[in-house]
C-alpha cells in the first residue's frame, strides 16, 4: 500500500488501513481541508467542479469527494467521465471556485488521486498546497448544519464543449485536416481518452479513426504510461496496418505521443517540440519547457526565432516561468503540450489539433516530419548514496567543478555543454540523487551519465 501527499494533491493505492493506503478516510480529509482551504479564499461563487478519468476507483472516489465538498456547503458540479484539461477549462467557464480532477495520470489501475485546482483552472501553488496539507494534518474543518449543505448538480456535456474549443483555436486547421484524409489508428488504455479522442478526430475530419483500448472500464490493457515499451499492441499494428499515424494518450488525456506510419515511436520528448515549432512558424515568440526535457525544443525555438527558457520540473514551475517570459507554447518532455491562447494545462486535445495541422500543411509523411528535427537521446539513471551524507553539498560541489559550463541550480544542478546536458537532482524522499542526460546518441548519453557518477562518487568519498 502506498500513499504520497503532496502539495500538489493526495495520491495512493486503494485499500489497506488509514495513512496506509488511499483508504476512504484519506479521501475524505484530504477532500475536506481543500473544500476548508478554498473557503478561506473568498470566492464569490460556491461552487466546485469535479470529474474523473475511467478507472475502476474513479466512482467511488469521486462520490466520497462529492459528498464531503457537501457536506462542508459546497455546491458540486460533477461532470462525470471526463479528462484533466477538460475540468480544467470547465473551472472558469462556469466561474466556479475551483476543481478536483480523480486520476492518478499514468499510474497503474490500483492508483488513484485527488489533482487540486485553483479558480483559475489551474493547479494550486507551492504555498497553497502547503496550506492545505496543514489543514488536512490538523483536521481543521467545520462541516455545515443541515439547513446548509450544498447540492450536486451534473453536466455531461463539456468533453463536446472541449471539442468545440479546440476546433476554434487559433491555428488549427480543420479544412487542411481533413483534405489531407489521414488514417489513425488511437489506443485509449481504456480510459476517456476513448470517448473524447475519436470524437476529436472525426470533428476535424478524420475519416478513418480506429480505436484499440477504446472501451472506458479502467481495467487498463498495458501499462498506461505512454511509453514505447508499454505500446507493443499499438506498435505492432501500425507495422501491418495502412495507417498515416497512431495517436496514444494518457488515462487523463493531458499526456499525448505519436506513432509513425512505419511503426516507428515519434518519440514523447518530440510531441512538443512538432507543435511549438508549429505555432512559432504562425507568430514569433517564446516558449518554456522544464530542465530535464530535450534541447530539440531550444533548437526549434531559436530557428523561429525565439527565445527558449528553462523551467524547474512540474508542470505549475512550466506554467509560472511561461507567464514570466509571456511563451506563446510551452510544456513537458512527457508529451505534455501547454498552448496559453487555449489555458494553461497540459492538454493532449489541443495537442492533437495543433500537430494535425502541422503535418497536413507540411503534407509529408509523420516520419519524414520527425526527421527534419534534431536527434538527441536521453539516458535516466540514479545513484544511491549513504544516508550520512549531505546531498545539498554534493551538488554544489558538483556544480562548482563545472562551473566553467553553463549551470542551473533552480531545481537541482544542470549542466549545459555544448551538443549535450546532463541534469542532476535529489530525492526528497531517500538519498538518491537522479541523473537524467541527453546526447546525439546513446551511447554518448550513457557515458556523459556515468562520467559525472563517477564525480559524485568521488566527492562522496572525500
Amino acid at each position: 500500500m502506498a500513499l504520497i501527499k503532496s502539495i500538489s494533491g493526495i495520491r495512493g493505492t486503494i485499500g489497506g488501513k488509514p495513512g496506509e493506503g488511499l483508504s476512504p478516510i484519506d479521501v475524505v480529509t484530504f477532500a475536506a481541508a481543500y473544500g476548508a482551504w478554498l473557503k478561506k479564499q473568498g470566492h464569490s461563487s460556491n461552487s466546485i467542479v469535479l470529474g474523473r478519468d475511467a478507472r475502476i476507483s474513479g466512482s467511488m472516489v469521486s462520490s466520497l469527494v462529492a459528498n464531503t465538498l457537501i457536506g462542508l456547503g459546497w455546491d458540486v458540479l460533477d461532470i462525470g467521465l471526463s479528462t484533466t484539461p477538460t475540468v480544467e477549462l470547465a473551472v472558469p467557464w462556469t466561474q466556479a471556485a475551483g476543481g478536483i480532477i480523480i486520476t492518478a495520470s499514468h499510474n497503474p489501475a490500483q492508483w488513484n488521486a485527488l489533482k487540486l485546482l485553483n479558480h483559475a483552472g489551474e493547479f494550486i501553488s507551492d504555498a497553497d498546497g502547503k496550506a492545505l496539507l496543514e489543514l488536512a494534518e490538523k483536521q481543521d474543518f467545520t462541516f455545515a448544519p443541515v439547513e446548509q449543505l450544498g447540492k450536486i448538480s451534473t453536466d455531461d456535456s463539456f468533453l463536446t464543449q472541449h471539442i468545440d474549443h479546440v476546433l476554434g483555436l487559433p491555428w488549427v486547421d480543420q479544412a487542411s485536416i481533413a483534405k489531407a484524409n489521414f488514417r489513425v489508428l488511437v489506443d485509449a488504455v481504456n480510459s476517456t481518452g476513448g470517448i473524447v479522442v475519436p470524437e476529436l478526430l472525426q470533428a476535424l475530419g478524420v475519416n478513418q479513426v480506429d480505436v484499440i483500448f477504446g472501451d472506458p472500464t479502467g481495467h487498463f490493457a498495458h501499462n498506461p504510461e505512454p511509453l514505447p515499451e508499454n505500446l507493443t499492441a499499438m506498435i505492432e499494428k501500425m507495422k501491418v496496418g495502412s495507417y498515416d499515424l497512431g495517436i496514444v494518450v494518457d488515462p487523463d488525456v493531458d499526456r499525448l505521443c505519436f506513432i509513425s506510419e512505419d511503426g516507428t515511436p515519434f518519440g514523447e520528448e518530440y510531441t512538443l517540440v512538432a507543435v511549438a515549432e508549429y505555432v512559432l512558424s504562425k507568430q514569433a515568440g517564446n516558449t518554456v519547457s522544464n530542465l530535464s526535457s530535450t534541447r530539440a525544443l531550444k533548437d526549434v525555438t531559436v530557428a523561429g526565432g525565439g527565445t527558449y527558457f528553462a523551467a524547474a520540473v512540474g508542470e505549475v514551475n512550466v506554467v509560472n516561468q511561461m507567464k514570466a517570459q509571456q511563451a506563446i507554447i510551452g510544456g513537458e518532455g512527457n508529451g505534455g503540450v501547454i498552448f496559453p491562447e487555449s489555458h494553461y494545462g497540459r492538454d493532449a486535445l489541443v495537442g492533437i489539433g495543433l500537430f494535425l495541422s502541422h503535418l497536413a500543411q507540411k503534407g509529408i509523411k509523420i516520419s519524414e516530419l520527425r526527421a527534419t528535427y534534431p536527434s538527441y537521446v536521453m539516458s535516466k539513471n540514479k545513484i544511491e548514496l549513504s544516508a550520512d551524507l549531505n546531498v545539498d553539498l554534493i551538488l554544489a560541489t558538483v556544480a562548482d567543478k563545472f562551473k566553467h559550463e553553463q549551470v542551473n541550480t533552480i531545481d537541482g544542478v544542470k549542466i549545459d555543454f555544448a551538443d549535450r546536458w546532463v541534469h542532476l537532482r535529489k530525492s526528497n524522499t531517500e538519498p538518491i540523487i537522479r541523473i537524467y542526460s541527453e546526447a546525439p546518441s546513446e551511447s554518448e548519453a550513457n557515458e556523459l551519465a556515468q562520467e559525472i557518477m563517477q564525480v559524485i562518487q568521488e566527492i562522496a568519498q572525500k
